[in-house]
C-alpha cells in the first residue's frame, strides 16, 4: 500500500512539473482587475481602462449606501438589505472586469527602467 501511495505521488509531482510549465507559457492576470473590483466596485474596471464603466460602478456603489442607510431611518429591516445589495454588487462588478480582463489578456509586469509597475493589455 505504501508503494501504490509513493508510486502515485511521484507520477502526480512528474504530471504536475509537465502541465505548470506549459499553463505559464500564457501568463494571464486577469484575476487581478477582479479581485480589485470585487474590493472596490469600479476599480477593476479602472484597471481595465474603462474610465466611464468605473465611475458607473463606484457610483451604484455609493447609491446603494446612500439609499439603504437613508430607507433604513424609515422602513425596518432594511439595513439588511445593503449588505446583500453591496455584496451582490460587488461580485458582479468583479466578474465584469475579470472577463474584460481575460479577453483583453491583463498582465502586470516590471519595466526596463527599473522598479517601477506597469500594466500592459494584448490585443
Amino acid at each position: 500500500m505504501r508503494r501504490a501511495l509513493l508510486v502515485g505521488g511521484i507520477l502526480g509531482c512528474l504530471l504536475v512539473g509537465m502541465v505548470v510549465p506549459m499553463m505559464a507559457q500564457e501568463s494571464n492576470e486577469a484575476w487581478i482587475p477582479g479581485l480589485a473590483s470585487f474590493v472596490i466596485p469600479g476599480l477593476g474596471q479602472l484597471l481595465n481602462d474603462q474610465l466611464d464603466k468605473a465611475l458607473i460602478h463606484f457610483g451604484v456603489d455609493v447609491a446603494i449606501y446612500i439609499a439603504g442607510f437613508t430607507l433604513g431611518n424609515y422602513i425596518p429591516y432594511t439595513w439588511y438589505i445593503v449588505p446583500a445589495a453591496h455584496l451582490a454588487w460587488a461580485a458582479f462588478s468583479g466578474l465584469d472586469a475579470y472577463n474584460v480582463a481575460k479577453e483583453t489578456k491583463f498582465t502586470l509586469g516590471w519595466t526596463d527602467q527599473g522598479a517601477a509597475v506597469a500594466y500592459s493589455m494584448r490585443y
